[in-house]
C-alpha cells in the first residue's frame, strides 16, 4: 500500500470514528438524557397555576363561619429578558420608579422558586383592573389569583387560626413539595391542623411561549395539564351563636370560657379574652395588624383557654371527693370536724364558717377545706403504701387518667399540659421520702403546685357529667373523625361514686355559692372556686354541667383578678348554659346578663 493510500485510510477511519462519537452523543442527548430537553422546555413553556378556593368552615348547625374572597398577586417570570423591555411604560403601570422596579425584580429573582418570583402581593382592588388591562404589553409578568379568608361571623380567632405566606422553614419541611414561595398556608388553629383538607389541590395549565415571553397555544393540547380541586368544607363542633354570646360576656375581662358536649367531646365554644377579630389576620390585613397585636401589653394573641394555667381552687374538691371514695378512705357517712379550718402543729389551712362536721356531699356544697385536707392525708398514707412516693404516685395516677398534667391532644396546637409534679420534684425540695402530706397539703384544695388549663377544667366537668369517662375535646365534626377523638377514656372511678359527687354539685346550685345564679327549669350541677393570686385579686373560677341527667353541656370559666368564683365566673357559665339549652329565647336574668356584658375588670 502506497503512502498516500495509507494516509487516506487513516483519514477515513478518523472521520468514521468522529462520526460515531457525534452520533453517540446525539443519541445520548436525545434519547438517554433529558437534561437539555428539560432546559428547552423551561425556556419555551410556562405553567399557569390555578389556585383552588380554600374549603369553607361551618359550625355544628351548618352556619358558614369562614369563606373566601379573591386576591391577586403580580409575579415576574424568569429568566428575565431585559432586552426591549419598556421599563418606563411598566413603571407608569405599577406606579414605581425604575430603581424600585429593578430592586423588586432582583428580590423576586433571589427568592424565586422554579421560574417565578413575587413582584407585588395583594394588589389593591383599585389597582387590579388598571394593571390587568395594561399587562398584555409585558409578557414576562402575570397576575395570579387566589383566595383570602373572609368571616361571616367575626369570632373565634384563636380557634380558627389564620392563613399567611409560607416561610422558608415550612418550605424545607414540605415533604410533599406542594408549596412554592409566595403561596399561603394555614399558620395556626384549625387552619393549620386541617391544612391538607382545607387547601384543596392546585391545578396547572401549560402554555408555549415565544421569545418575548408571550403565551401562545396550549402545550400538547393540554394533555399535561393538572386538574385542580377546591378545598373540602370543614364542619366544626363550634356553636357560633354560643361563641358570639360568650365573647360578649367576657369582654373587658381577662380569662377564658370552654364549653364541651360531654357525650362526644365536641367543643361548643372556646372564648379567650383579651382577644382579636379574625379578619384582622386576613392576608390583606395581617401586615398592618400583627406587630401591634404581638406587642400589645394585654397579650391578645395568647389563647388562654389552652395555654394559660391556674390552680383550680375549690373546683378541685370534686376530684378529691371522687378519688377518696374510689380509694375507700371516705364514704357517704365520713365526717371530719372543721373548727375554722385544718390544724396540725403550727400549720392552719383556714376555712369559712359552715356546718361543723359535713359529710362528703355537704363538703362539696360548703367547700370545706378541713374535709379535703383530712381526705388527702388518708389517700396518701394508706397502710398498703410503703412510702410517701408510692402513695403520691397512686393519687397522681388518677389525675393523669383524668387528663391532668399532660396535653389532652385536642386539634389545635399550643396546648399546655398544666402541672401535676412528679414525686422527684418533692424529693429534690424536701429530701428523698422525707416529706409527707403536710408539706403538699395545699394541693388537696386545688392550690400550690397544681396547675390546670381552662380546657382541662371543662374536660373535668365533662368527665363528671359522663360519670367516669371523657372523649378528647375536639372541634372536627360531621366527617371522618380521627380515632383519637372517638376513643373513650375511662378514669378509674366507679360509676356509683359519681351519684354522691353530682348530688353535692347540684346542692351547690340550690343551697351553696351558686344559688344566686341558678336558672329556673334547668338542673345545673356546679362548683365555684376562688383561687389565690399572688399578683393581685383572686381569680374567679367555676365548672358546671347541665342538665343533671343526660347532660348536654359541660363548661368552665376563669376570670382573672375578679375575686370570688360566684361573682363573675359562675354567672358567665350559667348564662351560657341558658343560651345553649334554651337557644334563642331571651335570658330570664337580663340584669345579670347586662352586668356581665358591660362591666370591665382591670388587670
Amino acid at each position: 500500500m502506497t503512502h498516500n493510500q495509507n494516509r487516506s485510510t487513516i483519514i477515513r477511519a478518523a472521520i468514521v470514528f468522529l462520526a460515531l462519537i457525534l452520533i453517540g452523543k446525539l443519541f445520548y442527548l436525545q434519547v438517554i438524557s433529558d437534561k437539555y430537553a428539560e432546559k428547552a422546555a423551561r425556556l419555551s413553556i410556562r405553567a399557569v397555576i390555578e389556585f383552588p378556593d380554600r374549603g369553607l368552615i361551618t359550625d355544628r348547625n351548618g352556619e358558614i363561619i369562614v369563606f373566601n374572597e379573591d386576591t391577586h398577586d403580580l409575579v415576574v417570570h424568569f429568566p428575565f429578558n431585559r432586552k426591549n423591555f419598556p421599563i418606563e411604560d411598566f413603571c407608569r403601570l405599577v406606579n414605581m420608579t425604575e430603581a424600585e422596579v429593578e430592586e423588586k425584580i432582583k428580590i423576586a429573582n433571589d427568592s424565586r422558586f422554579n421560574q417565578k418570583g413575587l413582584f407585588i402581593k395583594n394588589i389593591s382592588a383599585q389597582d387590579f383592573a388598571r394593571i390587568q388591562e395594561g399587562l398584555f404589553k409585558f409578557p414576562q409578568f402575570s397576575i395570579e389569583s387566589r383566595s383570602d379568608r373572609k368571616y361571616k361571623h367575626n369570632v373565634a380567632a384563636h380557634t380558627l387560626g389564620y392563613v399567611a405566606e409560607i416561610s422558608r422553614y415550612e418550605l424545607e419541611r414540605d415533604k410533599e413539595e406542594y408549596y412554592d414561595i409566595g403561596e399561603n398556608i394555614g399558620k395556626s388553629g384549625l387552619e393549620r391542623y386541617y391544612e391538607s383538607l382545607l387547601r384543596g389541590q392546585k391545578g396547572k395549565q401549560f402554555f408555549l411561549k415565544d421569545n418575548t415571553g408571550k403565551l401562545k397555544e396550549r402545550y400538547k393540547e393540554g394533555s399535561n395539564d393538572v386538574k385542580g380541586a377546591v378545598g373540602k368544607e370543614l364542619k366544626i363542633s363550634l356553636d357560633v351563636l354560643l361563641q358570639e354570646y360568650g365573647e360578649k360576656l367576657i369582654a373587658g375581662k381577662t380569662g377564658s370560657v370552654v364549653a364541651i358536649e360531654p357525650s362526644t367531646g365536641e367543643i361548643l365554644a372556646m372564648v379567650t379574652s383579651p382577644g382579636y377579630k379574625p379578619d384582622m389576620f386576613a392576608i390583606k390585613n395581617l401586615g398592618k395588624n400583627y406587630t401591634a397585636l404581638a406587642t400589645d401589653k394585654d397579650k391578645p394573641l395568647i389563647n388562654r383557654a389552652t395555654t394559660s394555667t391556674y390552680p383550680p381552687g375549690s373546683t378541685f374538691k370534686v376530684i378529691m371527693s371522687l378519688i377518696g371514695l374510689q380509694e375507700g378512705v371516705i364514704n357517704t357517712n365520713t365526717r371530719y370536724s372543721c373548727n375554722g379550718g385544718f390544724h396540725i402543729g403550727g400549720l392552719t389551712v383556714r376555712c369559712h364558717a359552715h356546718a361543723p362536721m359535713p359529710n362528703v356531699t355537704y363538703a362539696i356544697t360548703t367547700s370545706c377545706n378541713a374535709f379535703y385536707c383530712n381526705t388527702y392525708r388518708e389517700i396518701l398514707h394508706q397502710d398498703r403504701f410503703e412510702n410517701i412516693e408510692e402513695g403520691y404516685n397512686n393519687w397522681k395516677g388518677y389525675l393523669n387518667r383524668m387528663g391532668l398534667g399532660m396535653q389532652l391532644g385536642t386539634d389545635i396546637s399550643g396546648e399546655k399540659p398544666g402541672n401535676v409534679p412528679n414525686a422527684d420534684y418533692f424529693h429534690k425540695i424536701h429530701g428523698h421520702n422525707k416529706w409527707n402530706y403536710v408539706r403538699i397539703i395545699s394541693m388537696s384544695i386545688g392550690q400550690g403546685e397544681l396547675l390546670l388549663t381552662p380546657m382541662q377544667m371543662a374536660n373535668l366537668a365533662a368527665m363528671v357529667a359522663n360519670r367516669g369517662y371523657f372523649y378528647t375535646p375536639h372541634f372536627i365534626r360531621g366527617q371522618q373523625i380521627p380515632e383519637a377523638f372517638t376513643s373513650k377514656h375511662e378514669v378509674g372511678v366507679e360509676n356509683r361514686h359519681f351519684t354522691t359527687v353530682v348530688e353535692g354539685m347540684r346542692n351547690v346550685m340550690l343551697n351553696g355559692t351558686g344559688a344566686y345564679v341558678q336558672i329556673p327549669g334547668i338542673d345545673i350541677c356546679g362548683k365555684t372556686g376562688t383561687v389565690q393570686n399572688p399578683h393581685g385579686e383572686n381569680h374567679s373560677i367555676f365548672i358546671a354541667f347541665a342538665p343533671k341527667d343526660n347532660p348536654k353541656i359541660a363548661i368552665a370559666t376563669v376570670v382573672e383578678n375578679a375575686g370570688y368564683g360566684s361573682t363573675w365566673a359562675a354567672p358567665i357559665c350559667t348564662l351560657m348554659i341558658e343560651k345553649y339549652i334554651n337557644r334563642d329565647t331571651v335570658s330570664q336574668r337580663p340584669e345579670l346578663e347586662k352586668k356581665m356584658m358591660e362591666t370591665a375588670i382591670p388587670k
